[in-house]
């Protein structure tokens, strides 16, 4: 019992850390690997698409990752594994309530929409009181 408990929370810091550096640490080892190829000090298109093709297969492998961990972690908690589809997605004429509504959110999904409210409202806060307007005056 005690070693599911270190390894759901082991699961669980990793996918914080995966969460977190997904908006930032992704983007800023693709910005880092774009000025290193570059090599100039003007803005290059080679080292716009490095940018890019970085932070693509970076987001990828991340989303990846994720996904592992969820399934790893739904297996090792004994929760069934089965299509969850968005709600908005579902037919309308389906009866009775489905089975993924009554399994509900794991802990670590809860741990990426924390991620994301909170990545969304630090750009909000940024952009209406710390961010300036670039046009003159």
């Amino acid at each position: 019992m005690r070693g599911g408990r270190i390894k759901r929370a082991a699961m669980a810091a990793a996918t914080a850390f995966l969460a977190i550096h997904l908006w930032t640490g992704a983007p800023l080892i693709a910005l880092w690997v774009g000025s290193k190829t570059s090599g100039k000090t003007v803005l290059s298109m080679q080292a716009v698409f490095v940018v890019v093709v970085v932070l693509a297969v970076l987001v990828f492998a991340m989303v990846m990752a994720l996904a592992w961990l969820n399934e790893s972690y739904n297996s090792l908690t004994g929760r069934p594994a089965g299509e969850r589809r968005l709600r908005w997605l579902r037919s309308m004429n389906t009866q009775g309530q489905d089975e993924s509504d009554r399994i509900g959110v794991s802990a670590l999904e809860q741990i990426v929409m924390a991620s994301v409210y909170i990545a969304v409202i630090a750009l909000l806060v940024w952009f209406f009181f710390f961010a300036r307007s670039p046009l003159p005056g």
